[in-house]
C-alpha cells in the first residue's frame, strides 16, 4: 500500500512538472512570436529562453506549427476571463464596456512602450492562408471578440438607430482597434490610438443622438467591375464631395485596475 501511495505521488509530481514545462514553453513561444513573428522565431531561441531541450519541446509539440496552434488555443482560452469579462466588469453602461475593452489594449501599449499591442492581430497578418488551421483559430478568436462587443451594443439597442447593423459596428470597432494599435506602434506614441478611439466615440455618440425618425444615409453599394471597356459617354461625373467636421473627443480612461491580477497576468507576461 505504501508503495502504491508513493507511486501515485511520484506520478502526480511528474504530471505537475510536465504541465509546468509545457506552460513555460507556451509562454515563451507566445512572447517571441509576438515580438519577432512566427517565421522570425527560431526553435533554438524558444529552447534557450524556456530552458528546455529539444526533446522536451517535441514531447509536447510535434512541430513549430503545432506549437503555434497551441499558443492560439491558449489565447482563445484566456480571452473571456482576462479581457472580455474584465471589460464587462469595468463599467455598468454597455457602450462604456466597449471602451473599457479598448482601454485594456491601450494600457498594454503603454506598459510595453509600444512593443506589444494585440498578439493575435500581429500573427494574423503573418499566417494568412498558409496555415489553414491557425487561420481558423484566428477567425474564431475575432468572432468571439466581436460577438461580445455585439452583445454590449445589443444591450444599448434602444439608444442606437433601428437600422444599425450592430454586428458590423462591432467589426468596425475591431478595425479601429487594430489600426490604432498599428499606428501607435509605428509612431511610438499613444496619440494615433487615442485619436482613432476618440473618433469612434464620436461616431457612436452621433448614432445615439440621431432622432429616431430620421432616415440614415446609406452607403452606396460598390458596383461589380465591368467586363468591357466603358465608353466616355457611359461614365457619369462623380458626386460632389461633402465634408463633416468633427471635434476630437478626449478618451476617458477606464480604470484597468479593476482587472484582477490573476486574470491579467498572462496578458502582462506575454
Amino acid at each position: 500500500m505504501a508503495l502504491d501511495k508513493e507511486s501515485v505521488f511520484v506520478e502526480c509530481l511528474v504530471n505537475i512538472m510536465a504541465s509546468d514545462t509545457r506552460n513555460r514553453i507556451l509562454s515563451v513561444a507566445a512572447r517571441l512570436f509576438e515580438a519577432r513573428g512566427f517565421e522570425g522565431t527560431a526553435v533554438a531561441a524558444i529552447l534557450r529562453e524556456a530552458d528546455v531541450n529539444s526533446g522536451s519541446l517535441y514531447h509536447f509539440f510535434s512541430s513549430k506549427e503545432d506549437l503555434l496552434i497551441a499558443v492560439l488555443e491558449k489565447y482563445a482560452a484566456v480571452l473571456e476571463p482576462a479581457l472580455l469579462s474584465a471589460a464587462d466588469r469595468a463599467a455598468d453602461d454597455p457602450i462604456e464596456k466597449v471602451f473599457a475593452l479598448l482601454e485594456l489594449y491601450r494600457g498594454r501599449l503603454l506598459v510595453s512602450e509600444f512593443s506589444r499591442g494585440c498578439p493575435i492581430g500581429d500573427l494574423s497578418l503573418e499566417i494568412g492562408a498558409r496555415l489553414p488551421e491557425a487561420r481558423h483559430l484566428v477567425d474564431a478568436y475575432f468572432d468571439s471578440w466581436t460577438a461580445r462587443v455585439t452583445e454590449w451594443f445589443d444591450d444599448a439597442a434602444e439608444r442606437l438607430p433601428a437600422e444599425t447593423d450592430r454586428r458590423a459596428l462591432s467589426a468596425h470597432v475591431l478595425s479601429v482597434l487594430q489600426g490604432g494599435i498599428m499606428q501607435a506602434r509605428v509612431a511610438g506614441s499613444i496619440d494615433p490610438f487615442d485619436d482613432s478611439v476618440s473618433q469612434l466615440r464620436l461616431l457612436i455618440d452621433l448614432l445615439a443622438a440621431r432622432p429616431k425618425g430620421e432616415v440614415a444615409l446609406r452607403p452606396r453599394r460598390r458596383k461589380s467591375p465591368r467586363t468591357d471597356t466603358p465608353k466616355v459617354s457611359d461614365t457619369s461625373p462623380p458626386d460632389d464631395p461633402s465634408a463633416l467636421a468633427a471635434a476630437s473627443v478626449p478618451v476617458d480612461p477606464v480604470g484597468a485596475e479593476v482587472v484582477d491580477a490573476g486574470e491579467s497576468a498572462w496578458w502582462k507576461a506575454w
